[in-house]
This record gives C-alpha cells, sequence and structure tokens, in this order.
C-alpha cells in the first residue's frame, strides 16, 4: 500500500481532467465510509442518546414544522 506522501505525489501529476474523475471518486467513497459508520454507529446504540434528546425535545415542545425552517418560496 502507498503511503500518503506517495498518494499526495500521484494526485499532484494528475491531469486536470484525472484529478476531476478522482475527486469524484474521492466524494464518493468518503460518502460510502460516511454512512457505513453511521450505519455501525446506528446499530451499537451509540448514537441513542440523539434519539432520547429528540423525543425530549418533542414532548416539550421545542420543535417546528420543517417547513418554518425551511424557505419555500
Amino acid at each position: 500500500m502507498s503511503s500518503v506522501a506517495e498518494i499526495e505525489e500521484a494526485v499532484a501529476k494528475l491531469s486536470p481532467r484525472e484529478f476531476v474523475e478522482f475527486e469524484r471518486w474521492f466524494e464518493s467513497e468518503r460518502n460510502r465510509k460516511w454512512d457505513r459508520q453511521i450505519e455501525a454507529d446506528s446499530k451499537s446504540g451509540s448514537l441513542d442518546f440523539l434519539l432520547r434528546e429528540v423525543e425530549e425535545d418533542i414532548a416539550k415542545g421545542r420543535t417546528r414544522p420543517t417547513d418554518e425552517l425551511c424557505d419555500n418560496t
């Protein structure tokens, strides 16, 4: 496996078209990794505190309808 320095060097040598292609791939890969992490955290229960906070906010009337938060004009 290449080191970070080797990867950086290779990226610096990409043509503009190749760089855009790499950038798209990298963004997609980052999103896939993020999704996998969120799914794992959700399954493990480490995000349960967020659900409890939301439920408490709803119960105490500390929420607003989404359309009030979005400018739909």
